[in-house]
């Protein structure tokens, strides 16, 4: 039996050491602290978050390509996801210290995604009282085609953000370009724009992993040559997105 076939505990001493982080950042903020900390706002530390999310990716990414060990690769990724939650710990403590009607602290982000799971997940979290429920039917999940938990998804989100009325509404623009072409068509394919791919025959791990592979050195062919060239590679495809959304933009 594997880790995920049980449904673990949440992990001893989580509540403590939360607050613990939550203490350590209030301190630096508060006067008497750490000056650069008490000078941050949440303009000045986008920066921070998006060079730490990046991290991540690399944590995540380098320990096949740089052959460290399982305990260097595993203390590499734990480092890097304490960095971004410190950024969610950090914008939340500017929060509170927001004008009353915009305040805001962690324990509202804590909630806002914790509620926001519940939500999308009404197969699991059924019989909701409230906004909280832990009643689980997750057999009930196993019966549902892939498009019907898609469908749900969709209408779940459409209540959410009822002001996101076209089909293109909610992609963040300053994506890189890769990420979004890849987030305008998976929404394009939700909304009928673009047709859905067929299913492509059973592929084991490897053979998965030289397509990619193939794919990778095509792309980086066409930057190559879009480098001989003189062009951009990055502002074409996005300009190539930006006409694309223009083009079949609509109504949901």
């Amino acid at each position: 039996m594997s880790s995920r076939d049980v449904e673990p505990a949440v992990p001893e001493g989580t509540g403590e050491r939360f607050e613990e982080l939550v203490s350590v950042m209030n301190r630096l903020r508060s006067p008497g602290g750490c000056e650069w900390d008490g000078a941050q706002t949440h303009e000045s530390l986008l920066r921070y978050l998006v060079e730490e999310a990046y991290e991540v990716v690399e944590a995540v990414e380098s320990p096949s390509a740089a052959g460290e060990s399982a305990a260097d690769a595993r203390a590499e990724l734990v480092e890097e996801l304490g960095d971004i939650l410190l950024q969610v710990v950090f914008h939340a403590r500017i929060g509170q210290e927001h004008g009353q009607d915009e305040a805001f602290d962690v324990t509202d982000i804590i909630s806002s995604v914790t509620d926001k799971l519940v939500r999308r997940h009404p197969l699991v979290f059924s019989e909701q009282s409230g906004e909280h429920s832990a009643v689980s039917t997750a057999a009930g999940q196993s019966g549902a085609s892939n498009e019907e938990l898609s469908a749900r998804w969709d209408a779940v989100k459409r209540s959410e953000k009822p002001h996101r009325t076209n089909v293109f509404d909610g992609i963040p623009p300053a994506l890189p370009a890769l990420a979004l072409a890849e987030k305008a068509l998976s929404k394009a394919r939700r909304h009928g724009v673009e047709s859905k791919p067929e299913p492509s025959e059973t592929k084991d791990t490897a053979a998965l992993e030289r397509a990619e592979a193939e794919f990778g050195d095509r792309l980086l062919e066409q930057v190559r040559a879009a480098s001989a060239e003189g062009l951009d590679a990055e502002r074409a495809l996005r300009g190539a997105v930006r006409r694309y959304i223009h083009t079949n933009n609509r109504p949901i």
